[in-house]
């Protein structure tokens, strides 16, 4: 297996990972609000995030910032948090593309605060590579493709349970948000810097 390949598979299983279900619940409330039929706006909401924590992931691998792991682990179940609130107020009205906008900048800005989340698994990657690069692209790659699997997964759960269960999209909107809402506290607690 090529260094190329060995990233990429190390990025897919990073991000579907369920011990990273921090960023996994992330996505799912991120795309919350989204039918399967808004693939196109999900791609560009979940590359947003991707070039946020690429950005920051070569940053912090390049030792150019340096956040304590503590501050950004609490921070993370923060983004869940403010996503999942957006969604409970959003109401389920169409997606303005002010709105979208919005939410592509916010997918952005949250990215860089889980490129951090990602970067010290990635340093102790990176150690013994000459150019890091190469590893670098693979990895976040593989961080994308892991989180389109995800997102597609998502998509035909909320599918089945829509259109086969016939739960209205909004309650289902409402009860993955408060989910995440409960999850997102319950970390924020856990994880607050002492």
């Amino acid at each position: 297996m090529s260094s190329f390949q060995l990233y990429l598979q190390l990025g897919i299983s990073h991000i579907t990972d369920i011990q990273g279900y921090d960023h996994i619940l992330f996505l799912l409330t991120l795309c919350a609000v989204y039918q399967i039929k808004q693939w196109k706006s999900v791609l560009v909401l979940i590359t947003a995030f991707t070039v946020g924590h690429c950005t920051t992931l070569l940053l912090s691998t390049l030792n150019f910032i340096n956040i304590s792991s503590a501050l950004i682990e609490f921070l993370i179940p923060l983004t869940i948090l403010i996503t999942a609130i957006v969604n409970i107020i959003h109401k389920g009205e169409n997606i303005t593309p002010k709105l979208q906008a919005i939410k592509y900048s916010t997918a952005l800005f949250f990215g860089l605060i889980h490129g951090l989340g990602f970067s010290s698994y990635l340093k102790s990657l990176l150690g013994l590579e000459s150019n890091i690069i190469k590893p670098l692209f693979a990895f976040n790659l593989g961080i994308e493709l892991g989180q389109m699997i995800i997102v597609l997964i998502f998509f035909i759960i909320t599918s089945v349970i829509t259109d086969l269960l016939k739960l209205n999209k909004r309650n289902w909107t409402i009860t993955l948000s408060g989910i995440s809402v409960i999850v997102s506290l319950m970390l924020s607690i856990m994880r607050f810097p002492v």
